[in-house]
């Protein structure tokens, strides 16, 4: 579990300077240039992330079940993680009108994906990895919200077209995700 924790760590707190450091990760991509901020953040990101993997995984082969969600729970949370895909997909189709109302998709789409995980999983490891997404894109989403409002920040209007393109190529990497990739990375067929 202490694996997991560290890369939970080493992850998020990466993600987290934003949020809690703003002003501080301006002066070091300013000391250091853009250039040298991105591969260090993606470093320790890489980092964080493999011992996410490494740790989840390890925990799972001695989990400690704090509850069994009912089987209907694992429905819910595949109708839930389509949503999400919708919304991770939103952050890069432009001129959507998913992310012209709601401003950062891939946030929100953090939020959903954590929480439909809570819902369908019981262990100790699952609370920890998806509780700990959740709480981090709750405040990432509340931090960039208040960057936008103190900077002014306007998103172009969304078109149809957008939309259905955003919603289509979710639908698209969902399926692909739920039917056939999410049981050959993670072990688990979801369906």
């Amino acid at each position: 579990m202490a694996t997991l924790i560290l890369g939970l760590v080493t992850f998020l707190g990466m993600h987290s300077v934003r949020i809690f450091a703003d002003d501080w990760r301006t002066a070091q991509r300013a000391r250091y240039g853009e250039k040298a901020w991105k591969l260090g953040y993606t470093l320790i990101s890489l980092v964080g992330f493999g011992l996410i993997i490494w740790g989840f995984g390890m925990a799972r082969n001695d989990p400690l079940v704090l509850w069994s969600p009912p089987v209907a729970m694992r429905h819910i949370a595949s109708l839930l993680t389509l949503i999400s895909f919708v919304l991770l997909a939103a952050t890069y189709v432009p001129r959507n009108g998913i992310k012209a109302r709601l401003h950062h998709p891939m946030v929100l789409g953090v939020t959903v994906w954590a929480f439909a995980h809570l819902l369908a999983n019981g262990t100790l490891a699952d609370v920890i990895l998806f509780g700990s997404f959740l709480v981090w894109a709750k405040l990432s989403y509340l931090a960039a919200r208040k960057r936008d409002r103190m900077a002014g920040t306007r998103y172009p209007a969304g078109t149809m077209g957008g939309t259905i393109a955003a919603v289509a190529a979710g639908g698209v990497a969902w399926m692909l995700f739920a039917f056939w990739l999410h049981g050959l990375l993670i072990g688990v067929n979801p369906l």
